[in-house]
């Protein structure tokens, strides 16, 4: 899964430096960053700037730029083409720019726009000039002011729209650890997840599958160590679930399981269980009449060449002697088993005690 940070000018050299490298070490891909911020004021953009934008391209990160005639200026250039040498890979075009013009710009960038103002005119006119939509990205903006966010439902209508057409959707989550000024009250694409600051994770697959996502980015300044760890996780598109497990059945740690392509609504299968190849007996003193949600549990030797696979109870289900119940999922990583389908990968992971 592709996952971004926002890097603002104003935080200052050190802590953009640090916050890359946090970044880079997790397999994000993408960082947002813009130039017309009323706040960023007293940058060098022959030093600073060109000095964390060499880090983004060092580290593989696509870099997205805010671009307009003041953008030129500020980089002592004359071209948009230009630019491409300092690592720019994407280039979001809020103004001054014909239809032509950005059809011409999307051959050597991608070209980013505010995905709420796309109109049918516009998408008809970079059509007439032979626009490739797949180098088009739409990016939804994120809501410093409470209560003018988007909602859930929004965010997806318009994002299938767009990429039915081709494009790219990215949107953003708010951060934790450190909030974006002026009123440093998160900024998220969906005012949801502006009270939900402490869930960086669930916020973020939300907008992956219930908001048809293709980038989510953290659109505050830094999130805390945790959540470093779960976007790592989650750039090698699995997640980690605390569970307890009964000490025999330890083996089932320690590796990425995947769910199906074709996802089950009962059950998360795991695809590589079944090559654990252990004879699974019956175990009679773990049966019970009813599996419940987040119930972790093996096929046992009744249930022929299916013995060895695991599952986990996405809602309650009926008990029998063909499982073994084996462990249960913790109550506070419940919320995740909706998003972990088609093909999503889980590590099962001992609780902290």
């Amino acid at each position: 899964m592709n996952t971004g940070i926002s890097i603002y000018f104003s935080s200052g050299m050190e802590k953009n430096e640090r916050l890359i490298k946090k970044a880079i070490k997790s397999g994000v891909k993408y960082a947002f960053t813009s130039l017309h911020i009323p706040e960023e004021t007293g940058i060098d953009y022959r030093s600073d700037v060109l000095k964390l934008l060499g880090m983004c391209r060092e580290g593989g990160l696509n870099l997205i730029v805010d671009v307009g005639p003041e953008t030129l200026e500020k980089f002592e250039t004359d071209s948009i083409a230009e630019l491409k040498e300092l690592g720019i890979t994407h280039v979001r075009l809020d103004y001054g720019f014909d239809a032509k013009e950005t059809v011409e710009i999307s051959k050597d960038f991608y070209v980013v726009f505010n995905a709420s103002t796309i109109m049918e005119e516009e998408l008809m006119e970079w059509k007439k000039y032979g626009a490739d939509f797949t180098r088009f990205t739409a990016c939804h903006n994120f809501y410093p002011k409470q209560f003018t966010a988007l909602s859930l439902k929004q965010t997806k209508e318009m994002n299938l729209r767009l990429q039915y057409l081709g494009f790219t959707t990215m949107a953003f989550v708010p951060g934790n650890l450190e909030l974006r000024g002026p009123l440093f009250e998160g900024l998220p694409t969906v005012e949801e997840h502006r009270g939900r600051k402490d869930q960086v994770l669930l916020n973020m697959l939300e907008l992956f599958y219930d908001g048809s996502c293709d980038v989510v980015l953290i659109g505050d300044v830094d999130v805390e160590a945790r959540d470093w760890k779960d976007i790592k996780c989650l750039s090698q598109d699995y997640v980690e679930l605390k569970a307890d497990i009964l000490s025999p059945y330890e083996f089932v740690r320690d590796i990425i399981h995947h769910d199906r392509p074709d996802s089950s609504e009962y059950v998360i299968r795991s695809q590589e269980s079944r090559q654990y190849k252990q004879e699974i007996k019956p175990d009679h003193e773990n049966q019970a009449h009813v599996r419940n949600q987040g119930s972790i549990s093996i096929s046992n030797e009744k249930y022929l060449r299916y013995m060895g696979e695991l599952e986990i109870a996405r809602v309650d289900l009926p008990g029998e002697d063909r499982v073994n119940i084996i462990g249960q999922v913790q109550d506070s990583h419940m919320k995740y088993l909706p998003y972990i389908q088609k093909g999503l990968g889980l590590k099962l992971i001992r609780p902290i005690k």
